[in-house]
C-alpha cells in the first residue's frame, strides 16, 4: 500500500517483473483490445470486474476515491458475510489453447482473496446452465501485490473461463495467454485469406529484440492506437539488422503484404524486407537459424513514417505455399503491422 506521506493524486505503477516463457511468446487471449469481456460477476461493489482485462499494467492513486470507496485498478467485491465465494466469467477475445496465466493482486494487500481458481469452458453462444465447466487451475493460494503466473498444459480450445475468488476481495488484472484457434473448415477455401493474423491463428515465433514494444502486437486486428502499440527495437548499434518471425495460421501462396508504420515516425524501418518457406516440421529454436536461409518473398522496400504500404503482384516473388515468414527491418525501428494475405495451400 501506498506511503501515507504521499502527496493526493500521485500515480505508483506497479513493479516490473520478469515473464515466464508463455507469458512472452503468446497473446493475452483475454486482452480487452481483442474483444475479452466480463458476461457477469457476482459482485463488483468496490471496483467493476472488467477493469481486470485492460491491457494496461494496473496502478494506485493515492487519495482517489469514488462513490463505493477507495478507486482501485481491478476487480474487488464487498466483505462477504453470507458464506460462499465471488466469481466472474470472462468470454475470452479469441479461442485458443490456454498456455498459461496470470492472476495478478498488484496493489491489493489487506483486500486480495486469500485463494483462487479458474474454471474454463468451450460454447458457441454464452454459457448457461447446460455449460460443462472443467477445472483448469485448483484452488491455489494468493498473496497480496503479486503476480501468480501458472503454466497450463491442456490443449483443449476454450471459449470462456469462470474465476473464482475465495470468499472475496480484489483482483488487478487476470492475463490468459495462449494461441488461439481458427476452424479452418468453417473458412471459405478459395477467399483471399489474412493468414498471419491473430484470428486465423497467426503467431510470433521468435524475435531479435524488442526493446520498446511487443512483438504480439503485430498480427493483431486494426491499426495501432499509438507508437507503444506495435513493435519497435532498441537502437542498433552493431552492424545486421533486427527481424521477427511469423507462424501463419494455415500455409498459404501469399499475394499480398502489408507493412504498417502507423506512429512511427522518427523511428521507422529504413528498409524492409520479408523471407519465406513451408516448413513440415520443426522446432521454434532451429527456425531462428533456418530463417536466415529462406528463399525471399518480399525484396527490400524503402519504407516511410506513418505509412500502410501494401505489395502485391509482381513485387511478390513466386516461391509455392509458405507456412513462416520472416520480416526484415534494416536496421532497425518500429513497425505497427504486419498483415499477410493468401490463398490456401492445399
Amino acid at each position: 500500500m501506498a506511503s501515507p506521506n504521499l502527496p493526493v493524486g500521485t500515480v505508483i505503477d506497479a513493479p516490473a517483473v520478469d515473464l515466464p516463457a508463455f507469458a512472452s511468446r503468446h497473446p493475452n487471449l483475454a486482452s480487452e483490445s481483442l474483444g475479452a469481456r466480463v458476461l457477469s460477476c457476482s459482485d463488483e461493489f468496490f471496483a467493476a470486474a472488467q477493469r481486470m482485462l485492460q491491457d494496461s499494467e494496473p496502478v494506485f492513486i493515492v487519495g482517489k476515491f469514488d462513490d463505493h470507496g477507495k478507486w482501485m485498478d481491478g476487480w474487488e467485491t464487498r466483505r462477504r458475510r453470507n458464506g460462499g465465494h465471488d466469481h466472474a466469467i470472462v468470454k475470452l477475445g479469441l479461442p485458443g489453447t490456454i498456455k498459461g496465466l496470470d492472476i495478478n493482486t498488484s496493489h491489493f494487500t489487506g483486500n486480495f482473496p486469500p485463494a483462487a481458481s479458474v474454471q474454463a469452458a468451450s460454447c458457441e453462444g454464452e454459457p448457461d446452465a447446460a455449460t460443462e465447466w472443467v477445472e483448469l487451475v485448483a484452488a491455489r493460494s494468493l498473496q497480496g501485490n503479486s503476480h501468480h503466473f501458472v503454466e497450463i498444459g491442456d490443449g483443449r480450445v476454450w471459449t470462456h473461463l469462470r474465476l473464482n475468488i475465495f470468499p472475496d476481495g480484489g483482483v488487478a488484472r487476470l492475463r490468459v495467454y495462449g494461441q488461439p484457434a481458427c476452424d479452418w473448415d468453417r473458412r471459405d477455401p478459395d477467399a483471399l485469406v489474412e493468414v498471419s493474423a491473430l484470428a486465423s491463428g497467426g503467431r510470433v515465433v521468435a524475435y531479435s529484440d524488442a526493446h520498446f514494444g511487443t512483438p504480439t502486437r503485430v498480427i493483431q486486428a486494426g491499426r495501432g492506437v499509438n507508437m507503444g502499440d506495435g513493435w519497435e527495437t532498441r537502437r542498433r548499434r552493431e552492424p545486421g539488422n533486427d527481424w521477427l518471425i511469423l507462424e501463419l495460421g494455415h500455409a498459404a501462396v501469399v499475394e499480398k503484404i502489408e507493412i504498417d508504420t502507423a506512429h512511427f515516425k522518427g523511428n521507422y524501418p529504413d528498409r524492409v524486407s520479408l523471407q519465406g518457406a513451408l516448413v513440415a516440421e520443426s522446432t521454434d529454436q532451429s527456425l531462428v537459424t533456418q530463417a536466415m536461409f529462406w528463399p525471399e518473398l518480399l525484396g527490400e522496400q524503402k519504407t516511410e513514417m506513418d505509412k500502410q504500404h501494401f505489395y502485391e503482384g509482381d513485387a511478390i516473388q513466386k516461391i509455392g505455399p509458405v507456412s513462416h515468414v520472416r520480416v526484415n527491418m534494416f536496421p532497425d525501428g518500429g513497425i505497427s503491422r504486419v498483415r499477410i494475405w493468401g490463398r490456401l495451400a492445399r
